[in-house]
């Protein structure tokens, strides 16, 4: 079983060094390295040149780099940064776009174009926080003035449709059901408080000591309790995906402190570095091709199932993320919307001092968020106000 995985995982490893490489060279183009890791699985799958095949092996290996990529999405997630009002909006949305959903499921059950109401809309609902993380992660959105924000609609876009599918959509009863959910969700919310307010001096100095060492202890933990968790979801008949993301939360308020950066660091490596590029380009793999070859009309679904994705999700955030933006104390006016990469402060020229003054310091995002800005009508870098510089006096304290 081993060697006969051998051939298909020596084109992960390829494919997973060539997309990098590739989306660096298509970098003006905003490729993300995500997508072409799709793009060429679906290239050596069976249904293009048939040059990857997979197995058992291949697939467990798939399914351990969702669940890292899941635990990683909840090791990103700061309780303390979207709790209030970025959650708030966040779930008010995703309910918001649930109504919307199940109105265009309903039409789309009435004419013939879906088969379930209930299915599609809550497909329309969800956002892929797993495929979106290593894009916001690589582009520095997550620290951002809305990464906030970002992550709490991912995070409600996700978990919603999963909790509703579990109990919705199973074939237990609905209330056994939610009852298990109760049960796994006190589980986890303990777990999270014996992180987060019980810090052993012993364990601390023993994990910081095998930090560095050939045994990488915490890093071992963290493996440990992916797996229990996501064994328990799995018993427990729940979605695996909330077992990873619950223990990615709990690793999180754990390990805080001068070691934070490092162990984040040393689990980033094992799941963006390994594991989660194989679940992406086996998830390619296992793309079906054949059906858009073999019915033409299920590939004019695509452009209408992606303009429903935009209308369902992006027509609440219109209306709610509109006042999230910051308001300028002048005016008292939201300021216009702007690429987040931007480092600058609010445009408001009379009344704020931009940070990027010259268009050679400022990083290459900065100058194209600039260049966007000239071509609205806003003044250049050189046409910033200065700062004044300061008076010099004489001894006698007035101006010379």
């Amino acid at each position: 079983m081993i060697e006969a995985s051998i051939p298909t995982l020596v084109l992960i490893a390829a494919i997973a060094v060539i997309s990098p490489l590739l989306a660096e060279r298509l970098r003006r183009f905003n490729v993300p390295d995500v997508v072409l890791e799709l793009a060429f699985g679906i290239i050596v799958g069976p249904y293009v040149l048939k040059l990857a095949h997979t197995n058992d092996v291949v697939n467990g290996l798939s399914d351990i780099g969702l669940a890292f990529l899941m635990f990683l999405a909840g090791y990103e997630l700061d309780l303390q940064r979207i709790r209030g009002r970025p959650l708030r909006l966040a779930s008010l949305g995703w309910l918001l776009s649930l109504g919307i959903a199940f109105g265009f499921a309903f039409a789309l059950v009435s004419t013939g174009l879906a088969l379930d109401t209930l299915v599609v809309g809550l497909a329309l609902t969800t956002t892929a926080l797993g495929t979106l993380l290593p894009m916001l992660r690589d582009a520095g959105l997550l620290e951002a003035r809305f990464g906030p924000y970002i992550v709490a609609i991912g995070t409600a876009g996700e978990f919603g449709p999963i909790v509703a599918v579990a109990v919705l959509l199973t074939r237990k009863d609905p209330f056994v059901t939610s009852a298990l959910l109760v049960f796994f969700v006190a589980i986890a919310v303990a777990c999270a408080l014996l992180a987060s307010r019980t810090r052993p001096p012993r364990m601390v100095a023993l994990l910081r000591r095998h930090l560095h060492s050939s045994a990488q202890l915490p890093v071992r933990v963290s493996v440990l309790l992916v797996l229990v968790l996501v064994y328990l979801a799995f018993e427990l008949g729940l979605d695996v995906l909330l077992g990873a993301f619950a223990a990615g939360v709990v690793v999180k308020l754990f390990t805080v402190g001068e070691d934070s950066e490092v162990i984040k660091g040393k689990l980033e490596a094992i799941g963006f570095g390994f594991l989660i590029p194989i679940f992406f380009i086996v998830s390619g793999i296992h793309f079906d091709l054949h059906v858009f070859l073999t019915r033409p009309t299920a590939l004019l679904r695509i452009p209408l199932f992606l303009a429903l994705f935009l209308v369902v999700r992006g027509l609440p955030a219109l209306l709610l993320y509109r006042t999230a933006l910051p308001h300028c104390p002048a005016t008292g006016r939201a300021s216009p919307p702007r690429p987040l990469l931007c480092h600058r402060a609010p445009t408001h020229r009379r009344h704020h001092q931009p940070r990027c003054l010259t268009r050679t310091d400022a990083p290459r995002e900065c100058r194209r968020a600039c260049r966007c800005r000239h071509a609205l009508g806003a003044s250049p870098p050189h046409a910033w106000p200065q700062p004044a510089a300061p008076v010099r006096r004489g001894r006698s304290g007035r101006p010379p």
